[in-house]
């Protein structure tokens, strides 16, 4: 490729993006998507979860914020090998229990601290019991859930972008409970279990990348209060680079 040629292409990425008030700087080339959209990882697969139908409600948003350029992959954690996963700006990850490998771990683990991004939710911090590794990549791993309930969550970091003009929320959902490194996560939100706080909402800082965790999200229903998909959205676009906006 010639340095013209480099050049126009670089152009090209930075106008698209700019589009959708992403860096350039933090966006490959082979990453901008026609029309400017993030291209986007939807991951979802594991046990216990209805994941199918939670992997169908998150597709149908994402798709209709119209910001992002979704490839769904199910029930094979292969798509996080470097060779598959490279294409993708943006990861949004929804998996419980199971085996990883190595590669595959650090395929997902290297690629977001290379500059790109993760958005995992609920069984995302109940994956790979037996994994340490991935456990503190994600910044903490469930322990145990009340009943499912109606609970709120307080926000605690109101200028973030993810949660900036947020300041409470009811949901209905499963609370998990979370063994956290709260020395390497800024947690944006907390519930309540048995009078202690407990986060709900966290962000963390890998490398030259970003990762979001909503402990919610056990259901169709949970991810279909708009509640949660407001900070799904506004959690992809920060941990992808862009600016946040809701609409």
């Amino acid at each position: 490729m010639t340095a013209r040629s480099s050049l126009s292409l670089a152009t090209l990425t930075a106008v698209l993006l700019g589009s959708i008030g992403c860096s350039s700087l933090m966006v490959s080339p082979a990453q901008a998507a026609e029309g400017g959209k993030i291209k986007t990882l939807l991951l979802v697969g594991g046990s216990i979860h209805d994941w199918k139908n939670i992997g169908n409600v998150v597709e149908e948003v994402l798709k209709k914020s119209g910001k992002f350029d979704v490839t769904r992959v199910d029930n094979d954690l292969n798509a996080l090998l470097p060779d598959r996963i490279k294409p993708f700006k943006l990861v949004v990850f929804y998996w419980t229990v199971g085996k990883i490998t190595d590669a595959q771990r650090d395929g997902l683990t290297n690629h977001i601290a290379e500059g790109n991004g993760l958005v995992t939710f609920h069984s995302g911090a109940d994956s790979f019991r037996d994994d340490d590794k991935y456990r503190k990549f994600i910044g903490g791993y469930f322990t145990t859930h009340p009943h499912y309930r109606t609970y709120q969550v307080s926000i605690t970091e109101v200028k973030h972008p993810i949660t900036e003009g947020i300041q409470e929320f009811m949901t209905t959902d499963e609370q998990y409970i979370l063994n956290y490194d709260k020395d390497n996560i800024t947690i944006l939100g907390n519930g309540l279990w048995k009078g202690n706080l407990m986060p709900a909402l966290w962000v963390k800082e890998i490398g030259k990348g970003r990762l979001f965790y909503n402990s919610g999200g056990h259901d169709p229903k949970a991810v279909e209060q708009p509640m949660f998909q407001k900070l799904l959205i506004r959690g992809c676009l920060w941990a992808a680079g862009c600016e946040v906006k809701d609409k």
